[in-house]
């Protein structure tokens, strides 16, 4: 049985698991809009990882967009407190 690829992301980022950890933020972030503040950035990358990291069924794939989402919510943070 094929499979259903019934996710669609609002907007192509690059985002790979097969990249470095830094590789794939660095897309993510360019996938966001620069008319936003950099935290509200932060925020639209997180959820965007986030979203892959629901929908996946493949394990190395939703560990490392979770742990990509974890990491712009704690700049998020970050940018907050400032």
């Amino acid at each position: 049985m094929p499979v259903v690829k019934w996710f669609k992301p609002g907007r192509a980022t690059g985002w790979a698991k097969t990249q470095a950890p830094a590789t794939r933020r660095r897309k993510l972030m360019a996938s966001t809009s620069r008319a936003l503040k950099p935290r509200k950035r932060y925020v639209q990358a997180a959820r965007r990882a986030m979203a892959l990291g629901n929908v996946t069924k493949d394990p190395p794939t939703k560990r490392k967009a979770v742990a990509d989402a974890r990491y712009f919510y704690a700049k998020a943070d970050k940018a907050k407190r400032k």
